[in-house]
């Protein structure tokens, strides 16, 4: 890892939207009660959607948004392709490495230790979203998508699970549950134990969401003015919300199995979400509240990792409780307290990040 601050400029609305979305995740993560928490803060159960299941996949589109203004740019001053698939082999392994890092903390049980996860699903898609960038035009990184979701869909609809034939939807029985516990026993997400919501089937649909934030990358580099690409962002994001909503009424919108229609969906609001940034932000000049989120998404992995060992930190030395108990069940309902505590966690997240970026510490990987 290097620490650099790069010269070159960019774009605000970009990084304040990483941030915005990085901030609700770490929000999220680290309420203070998930029994007693407020509905819009927890993951659905499993079909439908709430604002806390956007928060992934617009992380992962965000990630296909820069990734197309990263290799672009370099294969445009001609870069070398075999320098650029080595540079992400190595990036996408160091972020799997930390997912595992996370996975073992602190006793590392490798006979239990769980495989997928957040950092491993990002560190997958990153290599072969990539790898399709760099050997596709725009369209053909478009056929990717069609094609990615139309196996997605045929494995989940036509596959007969044993035991439970095809087109099972439930969290037993489907396609990915099946795949999942047939190649990683023991390795899973250990509150569900038989299949993993990062899991290696859903993975598929999630190439898909990294690929259309690389297609809005594309739109974002072109020639246009930027308010008709802002127009362009914010149309074509209602057309995919509204074809992702259209494509739950057969496959129903699901986070935990990553469905095809929860891809489009997300990746039309979060075109949505990237296109109102853009205009106020890039367009109008509207910088100085998105300083926070800028600083906040500027080390958005170095943050999410700190996170997630504070909060096995709370757990190993016993605070957790104490602490909660003494500074935030006094403050009010049960729901209000869990959202406090979630909220200084992020807050105190946020004093490290922004301290990183006014000392120019641009960690990347």
């Amino acid at each position: 890892m290097a620490n650099i601050l790069s010269t070159k400029p960019r774009l605000v609305s970009l990084d304040a939207f990483r941030g915005l979305t990085i901030a609700a995740m770490m929000l999220v993560n680290n309420l203070g009660s998930y029994s007693q928490a407020y509905p819009p803060l927890l993951h659905a159960d499993w079909h439908g959607w709430t604002p806390t299941d956007l928060i992934f996949p617009f992380f992962l589109w965000i990630v296909g948004v820069a990734m197309t203004f990263s290799f672009a740019r370099r294969v445009e001053e001609g870069g070398d392709k075999s320098v650029l698939i080595r540079h992400t082999l190595r990036r996408s392994a160091l972020i799997f490495g930390l997912g595992l890092f996370l996975a073992g903390f602190p006793y590392y049980n490798l006979s239990t230790i769980r495989i997928p996860g957040v950092l491993q699903r990002i560190a997958l898609c990153y290599l072969l979203g990539a790898l399709v960038f760099l050997y596709t035009t725009w369209r053909g990184q478009a056929a990717v998508i069609v094609g990615v979701c139309s196996v997605y869909w045929m494995l989940m609809t036509l596959y007969p699970v044993p035991g439970y034939g095809p087109g099972v939807l439930e969290p037993i029985g489907n396609f990915s549950q099946y795949i999942d516990w047939m190649l990683l026993p023991g390795h899973l997400y250990r509150a569900t134990k038989v299949w993993d919501p990062e899991g290696v089937v859903s993975t598929l649909p999630a190439i898909a969401t990294l690929l259309f934030g690389a297609l809005a990358g594309h739109l974002l580099r072109s020639r246009r003015e930027l308010a008709e690409k802002a127009a362009w962002l914010l149309a074509t994001g209602v057309a995919l919300t509204v074809a992702g909503y259209l494509l739950g009424l057969i496959m129903p919108i699901n986070k935990k199995i990553w469905t095809v229609s929860f891809a489009v969906f997300t990746a039309g609001l979060a075109q949505l979400g990237l296109g109102a940034c853009y205009w106020f932000i890039d367009g109008q000049g509207w910088k100085r509240w998105a300083t926070p989120f800028v600083h906040y998404g500027s080390n958005a992995i170095v943050v999410y990792v700190l996170s997630g060992l504070i909060a096995r930190l709370w757990g190993l030395t016993g605070w957790r409780k104490p602490v909660y108990d003494a500074l935030f069940v006094p403050l009010g309902s049960p729901e209000f307290a869990s959202l406090c505590f979630g909220l200084a966690h992020a807050l105190g997240l946020y004093l490290v990040a922004s301290f990183l970026y006014r000392r120019q510490w641009i960690i990347r990987l």
